[in-house]
């Protein structure tokens, strides 16, 4: 009997042990592939470190870093639109702010005497056309381009040869918002498809630093009714006197 007692607590103590080896290897494996997870999810950059960024973004749209606390882009619909919204607002932000400081800098400079950005529009007024032809040139012209635009959205590849002309000015892009081709890319500068994914980080990155710089533009120019660089110079030739909080009265 105290055999048979032995070999029953031998093998008890056996089961126990086993039991023990294989909840330590289920606990060893767990973290293994917790730390594959982590590792997989640092890796990617977001825009707030230590914050694993919003859940619905993967990090596979251009300058995509996980920013979205609305949560604008949750819906996949709208977040195709939010993406062509910001590229769209991209472009128009850098062709705005080149617009804005190279006719204030040569005015600066004294190789011409450009009006300010916000005063232009009233100077040409007249000068070029009126104020109704200039808003239905726009409404028209802008109206065929935007339409055009929302079709290939729908149905991609759709408008990608000129209505008029035709296969002599086609666009060879298959995505949305890059049509490419001698007119959108005539330097070839996205051979390749890493080359294309670069420069689309790059457009996405200087188009949101244009629109944050039209923001403080249009700030300026209420604030102090002059232009980006003269208020530069004005800064850089006093910086101790010269700077936001003078002109906030503080």
């Amino acid at each position: 009997m105290a055999a048979v007692a032995r070999t029953v607590s031998l093998s008890a103590r056996t089961s126990v042990v086993q039991g023990k080896q294989v909840r330590s290897a289920s606990r060893t494996a767990a973290p293994k592939s917790a730390r594959v997870v982590a590792v997989t999810a640092s890796a990617r950059p977001v825009w707030f470190p230590g914050n694993p960024g919003a859940a619905h973004l993967d990090g596979s749209a251009p300058g995509d870093y996980g920013f979205d606390p609305l949560g604008l882009s949750a819906d996949p619909e709208m977040a195709k639109w939010m993406s062509q919204a910001e590229l769209m607002h991209c472009r128009w932000a850098m062709l705005g702010a080149a617009g804005i400081l190279l006719p204030n800098a040569a005015t600066v400079a004294g190789a011409g005497d450009l009006p300010l950005w916000f005063e232009a529009g009233e100077k040409v007024n007249g000068a070029i056309s009126n104020g109704l032809t200039l808003f239905w040139m726009q409404m028209i012209l802008m109206n065929w381009v935007e339409v055009r635009r929302w079709m290939d959205m729908k149905n991609p590849g759709s408008v990608s040869s000129d209505p008029i002309f035709g296969e002599q000015f086609t666009c060879p892009g298959e995505e949305v918002g890059y049509p490419g081709g001698k007119w959108f890319n005539p330097f070839n500068m996205c051979s390749t498809p890493e080359q294309m994914a670069i420069m689309k980080t790059r457009e996405i990155k200087n188009g949101r630093l244009a629109m944050v710089a039209m923001v403080g533009f249009a700030t300026q120019s209420f604030v102090t009714g002059t232009g980006p660089v003269e208020n530069w110079v004005a800064h850089i030739s006093d910086p101790s006197h010269t700077t936001i909080f003078q002109s906030m009265g503080l």
